[in-house]
């Protein structure tokens, strides 16, 4: 429909017009601040309606324009998926950007706000435009613009050493992960022609098809933050602004999840080895994440690697899904692909909050150390009750959202112990050993 596509479109322009705007306002730090929180609310109303419109109605758009790019075009869509990581997108960006405009009034006095604020909004387009991407050079680009924003963003402080190490080891990470999608991007295309999802080819043999997999999911892996990629994301999501680390923890993590689960659409029927893979690395993430967040004193490191921790649960959830389709099993691909895209808007929500809550805690206290931290909940009420509440849904409590989709996800893993035997059966009761002592750890303090 014109009027889906219409919309995408006004945001994208809205959020990069706009972002200019406020670069221009350098200097001007009040006016800048005001104009990039105003810019982030009105960029991303049309897109959030654009969103829950396809997932209400089951509509798709797309919109189709030439360039003069080798391999390009300007092909954009909106279908149930990428409508799915658009709206978290939108809701997570528009919210960290009234909270970021309050947070950044402790710079007004130091800080050049209009450069910020640009590459805020620049991410917040360019996360759109990844998920609404119908070609794979649009694709690179929009993902190479998400990644040089939001290192600048981490880079806010560059002042502190400890700061400038975190941004370039982050855009290292990113760009190993880049040049492993530029490769694959290759592999599927077919000689000189566009790189149009829809023109893109199947592998024609099945280790073309598991090069392609592995590729993918080394790419879209160092930015979802899976073991042993993650490196990156302990030291960048302390070192940003808390607005900031909750759009990177909360939304742009996730746009690893959405390129697996595109590129995915490309590759044909999946092997069995692709979900016990899925399965590896999700367990190991959520373990060893899990046992890193115990470790930490700092309280923005300890949320990021609970990040660690919440994205191999996702990855769990796809690794059962595939098993299903793998094996013919429905019921095993509905609750393991449902359990995990649930826990993407879930983790999305109470990570966002958590992050938000920690950039509330560090400027009313000046520390982000835990152990200096005691007493809190009386000078600081509010704060305390939203950050506990998102604690106990990050933990898988019942009846908060968390533990719904981890409900999911279990039920899914029991019902691969039914349809497994020998090996495959202690590895699959093995796996819901492991998700349960990743989310018993989650509740230590």
């Amino acid at each position: 429909m014109a009027l889906i596509t219409t919309l995408i479109i006004s945001s994208l322009a809205i959020l990069t017009g706009g972002g200019i705007l406020c670069l221009a306002l350098s200097g001007r730090n009040s006016a800048a601040n005001r104009l990039g929180v105003a810019v982030s609310v009105l960029g991303g109303v049309p897109a959030a309606v654009a969103a829950a419109w396809v997932l209400w109605t089951g509509q798709e758009a797309s919109l189709r324009l030439d360039w003069s790019i080798p391999f390009g075009s300007f092909y954009i869509g909106l279908d149930g998926l990428s409508a799915f990581f658009a709206l978290a997108i939108a809701v997570v960006c528009v919210l960290a950007a009234i909270y970021g405009e309050g947070y950044l009034r402790a710079h007004l006095a130091d800080k050049n706000l209009g450069a910020p604020w640009f590459f805020f909004n620049l991410l917040f387009a360019s996360m759109l435009l990844v998920v609404t991407a119908r070609n794979g050079m649009l694709f690179l680009v929009a993902w190479e613009v998400m990644s040089l924003a939001s290192f600048f963003l981490v880079m806010f402080e560059h002042e502190r050493q400890e700061v400038r190490r975190a941004g370039w080891t982050y855009m290292v990470a990113m760009h190993l992960g880049t040049a492993a999608l530029l490769v694959l991007f290759l592999m599927l295309g077919r000689g000189d022609q566009p790189l149009d999802f829809d023109c893109l080819a199947v592998p024609a043999s099945a280790q073309a098809a598991g090069a392609a997999f592995l590729l993918a999911l080394v790419g879209f892996g160092t930015k979802a933050g899976f073991l042993p990629l993650h490196v990156w994301l302990p030291e960048a999501h302390p070192a940003a602004p808390s607005h900031v680390s909750a759009v990177m923890s909360g939304v742009m993590i996730k746009t690893g999840i959405y390129g697996l689960l595109r590129v995915l659409t490309f590759l044909g029927p999946p092997p069995t080895w692709w979900g016990w893979t899925l399965l590896a690395v999700g367990a190991a993430s959520g373990v060893v994440g899990v046992l890193m967040a115990l470790a930490q004193h700092d309280l923005k490191r300890l949320l990021a690697y609970h990040s660690v921790e919440n994205i191999g649960i996702i990855c769990l959830g796809l690794g059962l899904g595939l098993l299903g389709l793998s094996t013919g099993n429905p019921a095993l691909a509905v609750l393991g692909l449902a359990g995990g895209l649930l826990h993407v808007w879930n983790h999305a929500i109470f990570k966002s909050l958590l992050f938000l809550g920690a950039g509330a805690v560090a400027h009313a206290t000046g520390t982000r150390n835990i152990e200096h931290l005691g007493g809190l909940l009386k000078k600081m009420p509010t704060t305390g009750l939203t950050f506990i509440i998102a604690a106990a849904a990050i933990s898988g409590l019942p009846p908060l959202n968390g533990f719904v989709s981890e409900l999911l996800i279990y039920v899914a893993s029991f019902a691969s112990i039914a349809g497994a035997t020998g090996m495959s059966g202690a590895v699959a009761a093995g796996l819901v050993a492991v998700l349960a002592l990743a989310t018993a750890m989650a509740l230590f303090p």
